[in-house]
């Protein structure tokens, strides 16, 4: 089974974050995992969520441990992304050694997009709707999820998306509305159902809600603290998330 066309880009253009499989294989723990990987333990899952958001399949699962010092191991699809990368490398090493110029892999490292958005969600597009001078692109995501986007019909034309084509949603954290379990979704509005994993409190400005999705997927929003009191919100805790097509940004791979 190939990888997911944006997995495989990620693979390519953010192999740090790929190596940090290495370290949970290894240590077998996302503290010391992240302490060998140089990273603090929020960016360490920070990784592991935009990971397995872009896998068909996860791969990394939390196996029992409390916060902050849980255990972590790779799923059988982690491994075998890792032994991906780790041929990738000895490919790396080949091509390094050639005559090519450094300046040349400096280029294409700037042609590659890294975004700021915390939500990257890979999907396939199952439908266009016209709608005017703009279109509703349909995703299917794993585990028979799916959302909406509305993008204007040049954009569709420049992406050249079409039904099967493989695109990453992006979303930005402040762009998701939280709701009650059973609370109507706005009209139009993508609405999905999940579970609190976790709760990270500021000490000035919104808390960040991560909330796991049926598929394993994981979202990022950001809520006010009243809202999180009003809603009740707790860890372990069903939640839907809400947001509006036309705040959903799709990319494809260059």
């Amino acid at each position: 089974m190939s990888l997911p066309t944006s997995l495989s880009q990620h693979i390519i253009r953010r192999p740090q974050r790929i190596a940090l499989l290495a370290h949970i294989a290894e240590q077998g723990s996302i503290t010391r995992a992240a302490k060998s990987a140089g990273l603090s333990y929020k960016a360490a899952w920070d990784a592991i969520d935009e990971l397995n958001n872009l896998a068909q399949k996860p791969l990394v699962e939390r196996s029992v441990g409390g916060k902050g010092g849980g255990g972590a191991k790779l799923t059988a699809e982690g491994e075998r992304v890792l032994r991906l990368y780790q041929r990738l490398q000895v490919l790396q090493a080949q091509v390094l050694g050639s005559d090519e110029d450094a300046s040349d892999f400096n280029l294409l490292g700037r042609l590659m997009l890294r975004t700021s958005a915390r939500n990257q969600l890979h999907g396939q597009v199952i439908a266009i709707e016209s709608h005017g001078r703009n279109d509703m692109i349909r995703l299917q995501l794993s585990g028979a999820l799916s959302l909406s986007a509305q993008i204007t019909h040049d954009s569709t034309l420049r992406l050249e998306l079409e039904t099967g084509v493989e695109v990453v949603a992006l979303i930005k954290a402040g762009w998701l509305e939280l709701l009650a379990l059973g609370q109507v979704a706005t009209p139009g509005h993508n609405c999905m159902s999940g579970v609190i994993e976790t709760i990270l409190d500021a000490d000035d400005g919104p808390s960040e809600v991560r909330i796991t999705l049926p598929n394993g997927q994981v979202l990022c929003a950001l809520a006010q603290p009243a809202a999180l009191k009003a809603l009740k919100a707790a860890e372990g805790q069903p939640i839907q998330v809400q947001f509006s097509p036309s705040n959903v940004l799709l990319g494809t791979p260059v």
